[in-house]
């Protein structure tokens, strides 16, 4: 009988394991159905286009949940970093002290634009660790103020011309709203899979990627053993608000315009996206590849209910839903883990 009940866990265990993708197959397979222009070349690669945004904020956050913390403020970073790379190309960068205004290259400005997401997410990172602010108020706080800035920078308006301009030598920031050369894969998909690579390669990998498992598993135990919690979780903070400018130089570009309202609650998609995953809320759990599955799955709910004619209200209810189920799965496996970890060691005595 016991045999029989561990036999079952273990392909409870499997499934709860596969269920992203398992839920991703479905979900391909009712909207292929439900919306005739679904499976078309076009409309995948617009669902491939949102899945690349959702997928990189996506990154930062599973980091980010993995020591036991939450960043509200990554869709308020994405839309001050496009407004702050519309503004560069558009405006250029004003000294009144000299009475001139610089304009940089491109690559220039999506260094600059990232650096800046990078510090508003340390900032993030300090302020927690820190000065002792829980994780879900002090990003609560900087959501509203970086979404402040945002407005600030244009008093609200649209940054609608950022081609650049020839003379100045700031044109070509379309390239990273486009596909690759001679080939129909958006540029923000590549982006999605270095970032995605080179994030797990860390995350397993490397000392740094083993410390953030330790803190979210236990931070006591992390401390005492040596980690630096502190600036673990500040370099954590600030790889998600690198992730958050990355995402905001790709949607500004590909809508050829800088918008203060960019972003606006896509710190949900990256949430639900990252627990879809497998990264538990609790910390210490989760993966990048696994993240990746969840941002495909958020893109073809979002993509498949449109082209369906849901309207965003009930969209909102249904992203609810499904944020709410992904953490009650969570905690359901993380139960079935402990309670057949405890019929292991039975069995060995």
């Amino acid at each position: 009988m016991e045999k029989k009940s561990s036999s079952n866990n273990k392909l409870i265990m499997t499934l709860l394991n596969g269920r992203t993708f398992i839920v991703l197959v479905i979900l391909m397979i009712y909207f292929s159905f439900a919306a005739n222009n679904f499976m078309t070349v076009s409309s995948l690669l617009s669902v491939a286009k949102h899945v690349a945004l959702y997928g990189i904020l996506a990154i930062g956050m599973t980091y980010v949940i993995i020591t036991g913390g939450i960043d509200l403020s990554v869709g308020s970073v994405a839309g001050l970093a496009g407004m702050l790379a519309g503004g560069f190309i558009q405006e250029g960068f004003t000294i009144k002290a000299a009475g001139v205004t610089v304009y940089f290259s491109v690559p220039m400005v999506v260094f600059i634009t990232i650096l800046l997401g990078a510090l508003m997410g340390a900032l993030n990172g300090i302020i927690i660790t820190k000065f002792n602010v829980a994780p879900f108020i002090a990003t609560l706080g900087t959501m509203y103020i970086w979404r402040g800035f945002a407005n600030i920078r244009s008093n609200g308006a649209t940054y609608s011309s950022i081609a650049g301009y020839e003379g100045l030598g700031n044109t070509g920031f379309e390239f990273f709203g486009t596909s690759i050369a001679g080939t129909p894969i958006p540029c923000g998909v590549v982006i999605l899979v270095v970032i995605a690579v080179c994030a797990g390669i860390v995350l397993k990998k490397t000392p740094f990627g083993w410390h953030v498992l330790a803190i979210g598993g236990n931070e006591r135990a992390a401390v005492l053993s040596g980690i630096k919690a502190d600036k673990v979780k500040i370099w954590v903070y600030a790889f998600s608000g690198f992730c958050s400018a990355v995402v905001g130089i790709i949607a500004t570009s590909q809508l050829m315009s800088g918008s203060p309202k960019t972003g606006e609650s896509w710190e949900m998609n990256a949430i639900a996206a990252s627990v879809l995953g497998g990264t538990s809320m609790a910390g210490g759990i989760g993966n990048i590849g696994g993240t990746i599955v969840g941002a495909f799955v958020i893109g073809v709910i979002n993509d498949g209910m449109t082209m369906c004619g849901v309207t965003e209200f009930y969209q909102k209810v249904i992203r609810g839903i499904v944020i709410i189920l992904a953490v009650i799965i969570d905690q359901v496996q993380r139960n079935l883990q402990a309670k057949m970890a405890l019929q292991a060691r039975n069995e060995n005595k």
